[in-house]
């Protein structure tokens, strides 16, 4: 389980990468409706092969449709217009706040205990991501649409994450994820037409475009989500999305490599930082025998 949820913290910190390289062929709506149709089709695939179709009851058509809004229409619309004005590095530690909010929203809307330790936890390791991003002069370049647009994508996910706890008692893994791609391309289908169809049938398709649209509607929209659902059944909401921390540290590591940023000593030192928070966090306190 904790295997599966580091990859989809890597698929995820990989995705910012694969926005940059995507967006020289798409627009970010062709972009979103072209990775969740790719999404559909795999896991349609992918249930029917092993047989794990689930019927959806009727009761719980309107969660669906809820948790679809939150994610993916109100997230992709937030992060994909957010990271046309962002860096990746940007974006990367506007979603690492993740963790600071949920145990709020879990605590108001799901009653869920939040202990000292995963306060402490959740302190330490974003000091550690501010550590691995930070930059000389501390200066914000950012524009303040682009920064709000992001931090849209985060509040959708804190919805999301409340909507699907509900959902993860009742079917699989694969049959959630299939539902909320599916209804998200419907969601998003009359957007493309208005905004990126034009374009969009203007260009000449190339491996250049067709890769980094493959691997984020196969990795991110699809395997990340499937590992990160069955942790939230295995450990909760809470500790879940703590490991969105290491996001950010992900990203500074594969940017290092691929996109050949620098990689300062602060960034070492915030990569354990990271680590060592998430372990904190993850600690449960023994009762005392009387």
């Amino acid at each position: 389980m904790y295997g599966g949820i580091t990859l989809a913290m890597i698929f995820w910190a990989l995705s910012f990468i694969g926005y940059k390289l995507a967006y020289r062929y798409f627009g970010p709506m062709a972009l979103i409706f072209f990775r969740l149709v790719i999404a559909s089709l795999f896991l349609f695939l992918l249930i029917r092969l092993l047989r794990l179709n689930e019927p959806i009851r009727r009761a719980d058509w309107g969660r669906f449709l809820l948790l679809s809004l939150f994610e993916p229409l109100l997230y992709f619309l937030g992060e994909s217009y957010g990271m046309t004005m962002v860096s990746s590095t940007t974006g990367a530690v506007i979603v690492s706040t993740i963790p600071l909010i949920t145990p709020l929203a879990a605590w108001l809307l799901l009653g869920e205990k939040v202990s000292w330790l995963k306060v402490g936890g959740i302190i330490i390791s974003f000091i550690g991501v501010c550590l691995v991003l930070i930059e000389p002069g501390f200066r914000v370049t950012a524009p303040v649409l682009g920064i709000g647009l992001m931090f849209l994508a985060v509040f959708s996910t804190i919805g999301y994450s409340v909507m699907i706890v509900k959902l993860t008692a009742t079917y699989r893994p694969t049959t959630i994820i299939l539902m909320q791609n599916l209804i998200g391309s419907f969601y998003f289908q009359p957007i493309f037409i208005l905004t990126d169809l034009p374009e969009t049938l203007a260009m000449s398709f190339s491996w250049g475009a067709l890769l980094p649209l493959l691997f984020l509607g196969l990795f991110p929209s699809t395997l990340s989500f499937i590992f990160f659902t069955n942790a939230i059944r295995e450990i909760g909401i809470t500790r879940a999305n703590i490991f969105t921390n290491f996001i950010p540290v992900f990203t500074a590591i594969f940017s290092f490599f691929i996109l050949h940023e620098s990689f300062t000593v602060t960034k070492t030192i915030g990569i354990p930082v990271v680590l060592a928070g998430l372990m904190i966090a993850q600690l449960k306190l023994r009762k005392k025998a009387i």
